[in-house]
């Protein structure tokens, strides 16, 4: 069995509420070419975002089950209390609409925006009651004050408390690298640059914090490998020893190196990389992730691109064994869910 434990699904022009355009908030053009929030947009470069087209994509690709997160865009960072209550009631219903009509084709995720913890900790109880199992973060949301917090801050915690109490499976994400740093927006530099720092970010504080000990029945996968939180992972051990007056209160992060809880998808772009993580997490803690339809996703088309193909070439090249890669592609990804194989049997 293939199980892809990171994709993206858009609802179609007509099911976005009049409200989200009217506001600038959310929408799809009618020929479906664009995405748009505001003043910006982005082409819709697959149409696999759109639910028929994805269930072709997975059948040409022997994908048999897919996990879709929520949509960067509809993280709501900054916006007002209605709004984000609208918009991600809207997300969260439409993932639960997908997985209800679908169910042995997908498992949708949910989203909630920890600047309105009493919105964010109902919609959690309303989410599980409707059958969603996977909790969408964002790698840092907006605090009230107008700083930028990662998402493993204390102010979080009765977010994972409620992960916990429901055995959640969560993803971290990164998105709005560019409303946090005053870099001017060109070459893509905040998709392929500090996308992966943001990861590495909330990857140190969620280790200091020692959160997947704290918390033992939430699950937790960091999106795109967690890229620089495993490629720096010894300058944040030669920090943590060579300053213990700033870590007095926080743990050692190799407590929670390799930990059970804690996963990784493969969408790190080269074999080479996906070694490294290997040797840093093992091999049980790595899960299959594609990111489709995104460019930056493993889709066909993009230079020598394919669905699975860096964890093919690992395989090829003795980086994973064959059995790695078969539970990469299956059993870590529902050790992640906390979902039994027999369900899908």
């Amino acid at each position: 069995m293939r199980i892809n434990g990171h994709g993206h699904i858009l609802p179609e022009p007509s099911q976005i509420p009049k409200f989200m355009k009217d506001k600038k908030l959310f929408w799809i053009d009618e020929d479906k070419k664009f995405m748009r929030q505001g003043d910006w947009s982005r082409p819709i470069s697959d149409p696999s975002f759109f639910i028929k087209e994805k269930i072709e994509w997975m059948h040409q690709y022997q994908i048999d089950h897919s996990v879709m997160l929520c949509l960067s865009q509809l993280y709501c960072n900054g916006w007002d209390e209605q709004d984000c209550f609208d918009a991600i009631r809207f997300q969260n219903d439409f993932n639960a609409s997908v997985q209800a009509d679908y169910p042995d084709m997908f498992t949708c995720g949910f989203v909630v925006q920890p600047l309105y913890m009493d919105f964010a900790l109902k919609e959690i109880e309303r989410c599980v009651q409707l059958g969603l199992k996977v909790l969408c973060l964002p790698t840092h949301f907006l605090n009230a004050k107008g700083e930028w917090l990662s998402i493993a801050e204390s102010d979080v915690d009765p977010i994972y408390e409620l992960a916990n109490k429901y055995g959640l499976a969560v993803q971290i994400h990164p998105y709005d690298g560019e409303k946090m740093i005053a870099l001017k927006n060109e070459y893509w530099r905040f998709h392929l640059v500090w996308m992966m720092a943001q990861c590495a970010d909330t990857l140190h504080l969620f280790t200091l914090r020692d959160l997947p000990n704290k918390y033992p029945n939430m699950r937790t996968s960091f999106a795109h490998g967690g890229m620089l939180g495993i490629a720096n992972y010894g300058r944040r051990i030669q920090g943590f020893d060579g300053r213990p007056d700033i870590f007095e209160e926080l743990e050692d992060p190799r407590k929670t190196l390799g930990h059970k809880n804690l996963f990784f998808d493969t969408l790190v772009h080269d074999s080479y990389t996906l070694d490294l993580l290997k040797k840093r997490v093992g091999a049980s803690q790595i899960m299959m992730g594609l990111d489709d339809p995104y460019p930056l996703g493993e889709m066909e088309g993009v230079g020598t691109s394919y669905p699975g193909r860096v964890l093919d070439y690992a395989v090829e090249i003795g980086v994973l064994s064959e059995q790695e890669g078969q539970d990469i592609w299956c059993k870590n990804v529902l050790d992640w869910l906390g979902i039994k194989k027999s369900k899908f049997l």
